[in-house]
């Protein structure tokens, strides 16, 4: 049995170039400072990432097939900056979940959230997108907050998990040598990192629309299916709701991914703000 309290310590990276070329150039120092952040925000996928380790060693890989996860971003991670991941075991959970968190060297919580094994509590809550046909967006409109319609599915995309994805996101998004994501004389089939997984929500955002940056607040994932090398994944993407908040403007998305032979491999509720408010937007706001 697990103990009831799992620590492990994590120093932040940067899993991009430092560079405002960059599909969502938040993450770059050059853009980040002109919204009035101390440095570049690594991206949350990345960071929540960081959190597997501990992840598996509080429920086991049996999470990665058959489990779930609900975290949202209380403060920016910047490169460098020392992260505490803490698992403690919930006793009043129904669910047998875990609390995670995720605290700064300033004794920050940057991270918090929940995982557990099963369906999620809120698994009935996702919205199934009909629209699972892969298709090419010729003229990407804006995301805004007049022009956005909510209830509607996004088109599709596909994309296959090779061993040429693999070893890029292992090297340089998500730095790991566990078998399990990099194989080994102990694994010859590796299976997608649960990172890996997360980032759909974010690609099927900007497959749809050209949104200059953006910055993921929260995440409710639920896995189906582990995704081993040499899968064809299939991403589609319904559009809850979209909404102003502290100047932000975000928008809330479910998504659903299933294997060539349709599948389900993982839905995902995803909350990001498109519009990031500058740093005089914000301090306007009471």
């Amino acid at each position: 049995m697990a103990p009831e309290i799992i620590e492990n310590v994590v120093k932040a990276y940067l899993g991009n170039d430092d560079s405002p070329d960059i599909s969502n150039p938040i993450h770059s120092t050059e853009v980040a400072k002109a919204y009035g952040f101390d440095g570049p925000l690594v991206g949350g996928v990345t960071v929540w990432g960081w959190a597997t380790e501990t992840i598996l060693e509080a429920l086991g890989n049996s999470w990665l097939s058959n489990g779930w996860a609900e975290y949202s971003f209380r403060q920016p991670t910047f490169p460098g900056d020392i992260l505490k991941v803490r698992a403690t075991r919930d006793p009043d959970s129904p669910w047998e979940s875990w609390i995670v968190d995720m605290v700064n060297q300033a004794d920050v919580v940057s991270v918090t959230g929940k995982i557990g094994l099963g369906a999620a509590p809120w698994s009935s809550e996702f919205v199934r997108p009909v629209n699972m046909e892969p298709s090419v967006v010729n003229h990407k409109g804006n995301l805004s907050l007049e022009t956005v319609e909510t209830g509607l599915d996004w088109c599709a995309i596909q994309g296959e998990f090779t061993e040429e994805v693999l070893t890029e996101f292992t090297t340089t998004k998500q730095l790991t040598n566990n078998p399990l994501f990099v194989g080994g004389p102990t694994n010859d089939n590796p299976i997608a990192h649960p990172s890996w997984t997360a980032g759909w929500a974010e690609q099927l955002m900007r497959h749809n629309f050209d949104v200059p940056s953006s910055m993921h607040t929260r995440s409710r994932i639920q896995h189906h299916a582990v995704i081993p090398s040499g899968t064809n994944v299939i991403g589609g993407a319904h559009i809850v709701e979209a909404y102003e908040r502290k100047a932000h403007h975000f928008v809330h998305f479910d998504v659903l991914l299933q294997d060539g032979l349709a599948r389900d491999i993982a839905q995902l509720s995803h909350w990001t703000i498109f519009k990031i408010a500058t740093s005089e937007e914000r301090a306007n706001v009471r």
